[in-house]
């Protein structure tokens, strides 16, 4: 009895360092304060309201993006959205910027039946893998959504408000890394909220 009861009691002990060792090693990439940790690319609007992240179309219309400074490799990104207005903009990761031109591979956030959770090549191949049709409605257009990217090694999973999105392997993706960056899409009149922005660095 006493045997059993002090496994019990390693076990739990076990689990209890082995979740607070897991909840250490989670990065804040946005204080809510301000844009320290990132850069700006382009004219389009980024801004903190509330504690919360804001990216808004300007005057010019164009594509924008907030790149981190810092490049990641393998890791898994927690991130909370909220679309006010059209809502089509994105999360990259493995990405180099020069100016507005990207370079790497987007985890899309978009307006309904506008396939977010899927990945998307930039100057590349385009489309690698879009979610299945019945996925779609996952998405809770102007409420508060919860995405999670796990990028190791060649794999790539997204997940949207708790529900896997995709699955996909690419040998391109295992060989790069790079900046995380938040996208405005062209054309004008997009606004998206952002928040708790958390990233959980996976060995390769």
């Amino acid at each position: 009895m006493k045997r059993s009861f002090l496994k019990f009691v390693w076990g739990a002990a076990l689990i209890l360092c082995t979740s607070g060792a897991f909840a250490q090693k989670a990065q804040s990439l946005f204080n809510g304060k301000n844009l320290d940790g990132w850069k700006i690319h382009g004219t389009e609007k980024w801004y903190v309201d509330k504690g919360e992240l804001i990216c808004e179309s300007g005057p010019d219309k164009e594509y924008g993006y907030l790149a981190t400074d810092k490049q990641y490799k393998n890791f898994e990104l927690t991130v909370q959205f909220k679309q006010e207005a059209d809502g089509n903009s994105g999360v990259f990761f493995h990405s180099s910027l020069e100016g507005t031109k990207i370079a790497g591979w987007q985890a899309e956030v978009a307006p309904p039946n506008l396939h977010t959770g899927g990945i998307y090549e930039s100057y590349g191949r385009g489309w690698l893998i879009k979610p299945e049709k019945e996925k779609e409605q996952y998405l809770k257009m102007g409420e508060w959504n919860t995405m999670k990217i796990r990028v190791s090694g060649d794999q790539v999973t997204t997940w949207l408000n708790g529900h896997e999105m995709i699955t996909l392997k690419d040998e391109k993706i295992g060989a790069a890394d790079g900046q995380i960056a938040l996208q405005i899409h062209s054309g004008g009149g997009i606004k998206v909220r952002w928040k708790n922005i958390k990233l959980v660095p996976l060995k390769g």
